[in-house]
Formats: C-alpha cells, sequence, structure tokens
C-alpha cells in the first residue's frame, strides 16, 4: 500500500484578499512563506522516510515543495496533473466581482460545481481524469512508500471525490486550508486516513476562503 501525503500550497498573495489564481502565478505571502517552514518541519519529523516529492509547476506549490524539499533532501518532480483548475476568464478577478458580474455561472460553481465549465477555462471532470491518471500513476510506482504531492485546492477537493468513488456534486464537503496536509492510503481499498491538517501552523492559521 502507497502512502500518500496530499499538500496544498502555503499562502499565496491573492489567497487573504479572494482573488481568483487558476493557472496563473502569484507568489507566497509573508504568511505563506511562514506557513510553507512550519509545514515543513511538521513532515520532516512525522514522515522522515519519504521516497519521493512530486508538485505543481506553479510558483506557490513549488516553493511550499521546495520548503518540504530542503530539510528531507529530496528532489522535486515537477507534474502538470497536480495543476490549479484553469479558472479561464475568471483568472485574476475578485471572487466579490465574479459574483456579480457571471451570476448565474457563480451560482452554479458554490451549488453545483459539476456542472461548471469556466469561460475559456476547465470543468471539474478535466480535473478529475489528469488527478486521476496521477492516482494510477503513483498506485503503479510507489508501492510501499510514502510520497508527497503539492497541488492547489481545486484538484485536491477532486481527489478526495475519486478516491472515495463519490460524485463531484459533493466537491464543497471538503475542507482544504492553506499549507494544510491529508493522507490517502492507496492500495486495493483506498482510504482518507486524515484529512485536512493545519495544526502545526498555530497562529500562522488563515481559514481557506468559502469560493477558492
Amino acid at each position: 500500500m502507497c502512502r500518500l501525503i496530499l499538500v496544498r500550497h502555503a499562502e499565496s498573495q491573492w489567497n487573504p484578499i479572494g482573488r481568483y489564481q487558476g493557472v496563473l502565478d502569484p507568489d507566497l505571502s509573508e504568511r505563506g512563506e511562514l506557513q510553507a517552514k512550519a509545514l515543513a518541519i511538521h513532515i520532516k519529523k512525522e514522515f522522515p522516510q519519504v521516497e519521493a516529492i512530486y508538485s505543481s509547476p506553479l510558483t506557490r506549490t513549488k516553493k511550499t515543495a521546495l520548503a518540504i524539499s530542503e530539510l528531507l533532501g529530496k528532489e522535486i518532480f515537477t507534474d502538470n496533473r497536480l495543476i490549479e483548475i484553469d479558472h479561464g476568464d475568471w483568472s485574476g478577478e475578485l471572487v466579490d466581482d465574479i459574483e456579480k458580474k457571471y451570476k448565474e455561472d457563480f451560482e452554479t460553481w458554490m451549488k453545483r460545481p459539476h456542472e461548471i465549465v469556466f469561460p475559456n477555462g476547465e470543468s471539474l471532470k478535466e480535473v478529475f481524469d489528469r488527478v486521476v491518471d496521477f492516482l494510477n500513476f503513483v498506485k503503479a510506482t510507489y508501492k510501499d512508500k510514502t510520497i508527497i504531492a503539492v497541488s492547489h485546492s481545486v484538484p485536491i477537493r477532486v481527489f478526495y471525490c475519486a478516491l472515495l468513488g463519490i460524485d463531484l456534486s459533493h466537491f464543497w464537503a471538503f475542507g482544504c486550508d492553506n499549507a494544510s496536509y491529508s493522507i490517502l492510503s492507496l492500495g486495493e481499498q483506498d482510504v482518507i486516513q486524515k484529512l485536512n491538517i493545519s495544526c502545526h501552523l498555530g497562529e500562522l492559521y488563515a481559514e481557506a476562503h468559502r469560493a477558492i
């Protein structure tokens, strides 16, 4: 059985203000830099025998992965299957503005996320396909090993739906805070052992935005 430590990147400059990032590339915030360090220290203590670290190619994920890799002494493998959903025309826009400008689509995103296709962007089904491909790769490659994957809020919630075999309509049922991690056991029976762990952050904790 493989153990997958699924990490959401530390806080970016756009997370606190509620700006959709998608595949755009803002840096970590000052708090995010500290969160990444706190996360790395915790992971080194809890999971010293990590075989490999994978990361989305975006700056906010790669910097979070780098903080971990520096303490564990492991190379980072960049993997596009872990990248955030492409928010298309919503990218770079504030949630409050999107709620007014795309009222019907925003309501669909919040209530029926499996039905949304972001204008000039992606759907959850497209994210689902690449997430499942990554899960199958991990199972085939890292049997009886522990690996880390640093990703984003949308793919991570999709990971949970895929692992549990539930419809993407349940997407919003899972918490996913910055610099949190979850533990997934992958084998004949896939299990979410721990979900959205953030106790290592202490005063650095910041609750995730409701719509991102």
